[in-house]
């Protein structure tokens, strides 16, 4: 839980063996800096051309008649903060180009928010799978024209004429024409094609990021098709802010249109002038279903412009997010995320309240199921266990097992287990780890529980439990932040690992021989103490014992997750903000000790949160030479109220096979 990463009231006993330094600026925030001024005619700015192949370039163009200073300006892509980007130059002359390599990372199927120094949002696009490969650039005029996949090479820095393929489909020549932020919230769409253009599975999106994009079939009146040189209009069921925004997507899910209005700019309406083909500009009159009347205005440029709204805050009425505490730096030598640089959301807001748990937040230990990597496990603190499968690109909990997740007891039914880490044995049942009895919070209680997942009912009880407790007197001393700072991840690490790596047994001293411990199973558990940052070695046995086989320095102050990566051989040591959102990989050296081998920090783009939990999916997923990590965010911060990682708990990114 957050709150056991603050050690500011661990026994005086005990307080000499912790790091505080660094620890206790968390909280402290600094003042917002004043909103940089928009430098003028930025309105004139758009992103004309894209790659998500390579180093993800973006290019920028000019289409007014005066030079744009750049400096400061940022991009993202609608799910993390914005970041700053490196132009091939600080500013785009009249009718010139910028191009830079995207900070964000971009996927084959991504999107791209374009901002100024202060925060106003200037363009976006947004692709579908391929779509962007070798380029998406504007064709039929730079920076006017429709989105579309070049046909040659890129043309960065160059007119996109060139690369554009002879014809614009016909869809590309839907353009959004006209909105209103009104009482009605109205828009209208404009062919400017020869043909008929089917809408039915095209949506459309506001600037609020949480909101998820809606079906132009089920607007109010419900439009499904738009005639050559005819319009559509119908009223958003959105809503449509004061300052704000519009995104048309046709059914690949490649953007077609947008426009980004900034306070009284849609009211009565922003519209396109000329007709279908200008920038948007501040009309007197609306003209719905006809030619745009392009009266009174807010002047030449026009233009799209206007502040982001963050979204997210508003959906978290269910849970109570928390902000991080702890927070401190990462070890020396800590080296970048080695996967891609893009991450996203991947839950649904609040989505694991339980009776025991309602705030929401508290999902804590991750596993991919080896035998089924379809299949992601999560412990939340407050005794529940989820079985997450994937939907529609999230991680949602598997309504065929339990769709509200399944309560967890201590061995004989009874207690409430502050559930943290967890992993998939050999034999394929669900280890998790406790600290304490939520019931007795001052007390620890750090076991590691066996569950077979098959069992039916809503409560699981184990069917082994190992109990640890004696071994951490340090953590018994009364206070609930001591008996916080238990067991907090596990690995299950098998047998033929540390055997083919030549691991050395501590307790003979020679070569592990898993003959020697004939209860154990098929592999040692390796478990995580939150307190100092060690590791610690058991052999579970079946008859209720368990082995020893002493602790291992991660070199990290804490542990807040342990996984045991098949792919590159590892056994890896979580820590969240507490050290720096790091990753310490451990190997076997040449003397058969575990030592540290390799750290790194999380990609750049992700919040610095009590993100407690971590997995790698297998090697069996990879395409393209990656696949999936996952991070689970122990108190769902995100990025703060009004951001659009409010009240998440899952973000998924990509990790090298």
């Amino acid at each position: 839980m957050p709150t056991s990463h603050s050690r500011a009231g661990v026994a005086s006993v005990c307080a000499a063996a912790l790091t505080l330094s660094g620890l206790l600026v968390t909280g402290v925030l600094a003042a917002r800096p004043a909103a940089a001024a928009d430098p003028a005619d930025y309105q004139n700015v758009r992103i004309n051309e894209v790659t998500s192949s390579n180093d993800d370039t973006v290019e920028l163009y000019n289409a007014g008649s005066t030079a744009v200073s750049v400096s400061g300006w940022k991009v993202s892509d609608d799910s993390f903060s914005p970041q700053s980007f490196s132009p091939s130059s600080g500013t785009i002359p009249a009718g010139g180009f910028v191009t830079f390599d995207s900070p964000k990372g971009l996927g084959d199927s991504d999107k791209l928010v374009l901002y100024t120094a202060g925060g106003t949002v200037v363009d976006r696009v947004e692709w579908a799978t391929g779509k962007a490969k070798p380029a998406m650039a504007r064709c039929g005029g730079d920076g006017t024209g429709a989105w579309v996949t070049t046909t040659t090479a890129t043309t960065f820095g160059a007119p996109n004429a060139p690369g554009c393929p002879a014809s614009v489909p016909a869809a590309s020549r839907v353009r959004i024409n006209e909105v209103t932020s009104g009482d009605a919230d109205t828009v209208e769409l404009y062919n400017g094609g020869t043909s008929a253009v089917a809408l039915g599975a095209w949506k459309y999106v506001d600037g609020d990021t949480s909101h998820s994009p809606a079906a132009l079939s089920s607007a109010s009146p419900s439009a499904t098709s738009i005639p050559a040189g005819g319009y559509v209009t119908f009223d958003s069921a959105l809503g449509l802010g004061d300052n704000d925004s519009l995104f048309l997507v046709d059914g690949n899910g490649t953007t077609v249109d947008s426009v980004t209005w900034a306070t009284g700019g849609a009211k009565p309406s922003s519209e396109r002038c000329a007709n279908g083909t200008g920038w948007f500009r501040t009309s007197t009159t609306a003209t719905f279903g006809g030619a745009n009347s392009c009266s009174g205005g807010s002047g030449g440029s026009g233009g799209d412009g206007g502040r982001l709204l963050g979204g997210g805050g508003a959906l978290t009425s269910g849970c109570a997010p928390e902000a991080p505490t702890g927070t401190g730096s990462a070890p020396a030598g800590t080296l970048a995320w080695p996967g891609g640089k893009d991450v996203t959301i991947a839950d649904d807001v609040c989505a694991f309240t339980t009776s025991t748990g309602p705030e929401g937040r508290d999902l804590s230990g991750l596993a991919f199921d080896p035998s089924n990597p379809s299949v992601l496990w999560a412990a939340k603190n407050k005794n529940w266990l989820f079985k997450l499968v994937k939907s529609n690109g999230k991680w949602i909990p598997d309504p065929s097992w339990s769709a509200t997740g399944k309560q967890l007891r201590f061995l004989g039914g009874s207690g409430e287990p502050d559930s943290e880490g967890l992993t998939v044995g050999g034999n394929g049942h669900v280890y998790v780890t406790s600290e304490r009895d939520n019931a007795k919070n001052t007390v620890p209680k750090d076991t590691i529980m066996e569950f077979d997942p098959t069992a039916a009912g809503s409560t699981l009880t184990p069917v082994h439990q190992w109990d640890m407790t004696a071994q951490f007197p340090q953590l018994n001393t009364g206070s609930k932040d001591d008996a916080n700072l238990g067991f907090e991840g596990v690995a299950y690490v098998p047998d033929g690992w540390l055997t083919a790596n030549g691991w050395v047994d501590p307790l003979t001293g020679a070569a592990y021989d898993p003959a020697n411990y004939p209860l154990h199973g098929s592999g040692l558990f390796f478990a995580g103490l939150e307190w100092d940052g060690t590791l610690h070695a058991y052999g579970l046995n079946s008859d209720g014992t368990f082995t020893t086989f002493g602790t291992i320095d991660t070199g990290k102050d804490s542990v807040m997750d342990v996984t045991f990566d098949a792919g590159t051989q590892r056994i890896i040591a979580t820590c969240d903000n507490t050290c720096g959102e790091t990753h310490t990989s451990m190997k076997v050296d040449s003397t058969g000790a575990l030592v540290p081998d390799v750290t790194y920090t999380n990609p750049a783009v992700m919040p610095v949160d009590n993100l407690e939990g971590f997995a790698i999916a297998p090697a069996s997923t990879c395409v393209d030479g990656s696949r999936e990590a996952v991070w689970a965010d122990d108190g769902v911060y995100g990025f703060g109220p009004g951001s659009s990682s409010y009240g998440h708990a899952l973000y998924s990114g990509t990790f090298p096979c």
